[in-house]
């Protein structure tokens, strides 16, 4: 059971109500962590917003920012976030092997050599804070400036999702089977 209540959306502040509203005239699920974040309306709508930006308005290739969230989600072991970005990372193109073989990436042959690359970015960002100039420079070799930061925002990002999840329990939707 998660450590704070879950509002509906009809107990949530004005601003997020329009907010939230918005969302699902755009095809959008509020799910749990939306609804948790809006115990603190200001904070959550700026935490919508970076996420919707994220997801929705960035440069890097969809298929390279779902890799690097699953990645901050394996090392998190955040069984909400690796649910939800399960079916967002096959809509990207990444296989379900791939998916099934992110936790020993490393020994696996299913990636490849951008994907190892923003592989070993992410576990150094996620788990180091700092990044070797050798996995820097092999991450510039292929990305933009704004990709890298981009990428780096969105590992930063879900690593503050994955905290969020998990330090609050918060639970799946209920028609959400773990898939961890």
């Amino acid at each position: 059971m998660a450590r704070v209540s879950i509002p509906e959306k009809d107990q949530v502040s004005n601003e997020l109500k329009d907010l939230f509203q918005r969302m699902e005239q755009r095809g959008a699920r509020i799910i749990n962590v939306y609804k948790v974040m809006a115990h603190c309306p200001r904070v959550g709508r700026e935490f919508l917003r970076l996420g919707n930006a994220i997801l929705f308005n960035g440069s890097l290739p969809p298929r390279l920012r779902e890799l690097a969230i699953l990645r901050v989600g394996d090392l998190a072991e955040a069984t909400y976030e690796w649910t939800q970005h399960v079916p967002l990372g096959l809509m990207a193109g990444l296989t379900e092997e791939q998916i099934k073989t992110m936790h020993g990436w490393k020994d696996s042959p299913l990636f490849s050599i951008q994907e190892r690359v923003v592989l070993q970015y992410t576990d150094e960002v996620a788990q180091n804070i700092r990044v070797s100039e050798e996995t820097f420079k092999a991450v510039r070799d292929f990305l933009t400036e704004e990709q890298v930061v981009e990428l780096t925002t969105t590992i930063g990002y879900y690593g503050m999702v994955s905290r969020i999840l998990e330090a609050l329990e918060i639970e799946l939707e209920e028609d959400k089977p773990p898939l961890r």
